[in-house]
């Protein structure tokens, strides 16, 4: 019987790693002659950088570059010398887990340092980027991070902006002469979940800005400023940013890097199935088993449990989970074969995360047992 085990992680106990080699060993004692194939999965947030080191082999590497307000911080990212790939987390660099709830303000961040993120990779060898953009402090429209690049930007009486979010309805004119001409060499794909567009009701601003310290005042200022860094770039590069899926991801950095980085917004569980070649891998699979901390309505959402069941035909699926609230019609229309969840054995919620490990063993047992 051959079984694919891909799980998401159990954010805050269990690493998708560890899930597989709980669940290969106790398939093993009662089934030991299967094959058995593990694949975890990432959908491009947390845990994204382990799953793509287990693919690719890869070192972290760490240097200081500007935070959001400019302030110098050690950040890393993913870089295997084998396939000249970088993943980037941008919120190494620019997120907003790097700033105090009284230092958030948008107007006032940049996405210069992950710009330097990226030019560190391609100085490195990099010719295939991965940008995750999740967890952002910045509403810049990238322009922050395009300055870091070689990039140049100018308000109409030709004096250079620093690629703030108060410098978006400023901005005139995009000098493009000395940007970095690595950049052309380089493939990039932007890990990117949401389809908000840059501007608008449901844009950057309006949507996501309020998350990172901005007012009513402020949320309208970089609003009409993501508006106007669209018609510039229009007029420039003949690139309407408004028109694509996701440019409002991250403050624009999703747009930003269309148009800087000529990249390609893809979700991030599609980039990541990609790398570890899973469609190929779970043909003629009997079982595919998955798994994430929460099994819930959000699941279905650009989640990890989304792609496989995209990407699944007659294979059966099952789930482990730490705790569930679909109902028997949903899992049944989901195509969910089976399911546990460490909560059918543990006291309560925090003994369910706390033990998740003994708990995974105890599922992971019954299931051989009884499907295998």
């Amino acid at each position: 019987m051959k079984i694919i085990i891909a799980p998401d992680k159990f954010k805050g106990s269990l690493t998708g790693i560890e899930f597989c080699d709980i669940v290969e060993a106790e398939i093993m004692e009662i089934a030991p002659h299967s094959e058995i194939y593990k694949l975890p999965l990432a959908d491009g947030g947390d845990g994204t950088v382990d799953v793509l080191n287990y693919y690719l082999g890869g070192e972290i590497i760490s240097l200081t570059v500007q935070n959001p307000l400019g302030n110098p911080t050690k950040a890393s990212y993913l870089y295997s010398e084998n396939k000249h790939l970088a993943f980037i987390e941008m919120a190494e660099a620019s997120g907003i887990k790097l700033l105090s709830n009284e230092q958030l303000n948008p107007l006032a961040t940049s996405t210069f340092g992950t710009g330097q993120l990226i030019l560190d990779a391609i100085k490195l060898g990099a010719k295939h980027i991965i940008l995750g953009i999740g967890g952002s402090a910045t509403n810049d429209a990238g322009m922050g991070m395009a300055r870091a690049l070689g990039y140049w930007f100018f308000d109409s009486n030709n004096h250079e902006l620093e690629g703030k979010g108060e410098d978006l309805v400023k901005l005139f004119k995009i000098d493009d002469s000395k940007k970095r001409l690595e950049l052309d060499r380089v493939s990039f794909e932007i890990a990117c979940d949401v389809n908000n567009p840059l501007f608008g009701a449901d844009g950057a601003a309006y949507v996501y800005a309020p998350q990172k310290g901005a007012d009513s005042k402020m949320v309208q200022e970089l609003d009409k400023g993501l508006e106007n860094f669209n018609n510039v770039v229009l007029k420039q590069y003949g690139i309407n940013i408004q028109e694509i899926k996701g440019a409002g991801a991250a403050g624009g950095l999703g747009g930003g890097s269309v148009c800087f980085l000529n990249a390609k917004l893809k979700p991030g569980i599609d980039l990541i199935k990609s790398i570890a070649d899973f469609d190929n891998a779970i043909k003629d699979a009997d079982w595919i088993i998955t798994g994430e901390g929460k099994f819930d309505a959000q699941t279905f959402s650009g989640k990890v449990i989304k792609g496989i069941i995209d990407s699944k035909y007659n294979q059966k699926l099952a789930v482990f989970s730490g705790a569930s609230e679909l109902s028997e019609q949903q899992l049944n229309h989901y195509g969910i074969d089976y399911i546990d969840q460490m909560t059918n054995y543990a006291t309560d919620i925090n003994d369910s995360i706390k033990n998740s490990k003994d708990y995974l063993k105890i599922a992971a047992h019954n299931f051989a047992r009884l499907s295998i």
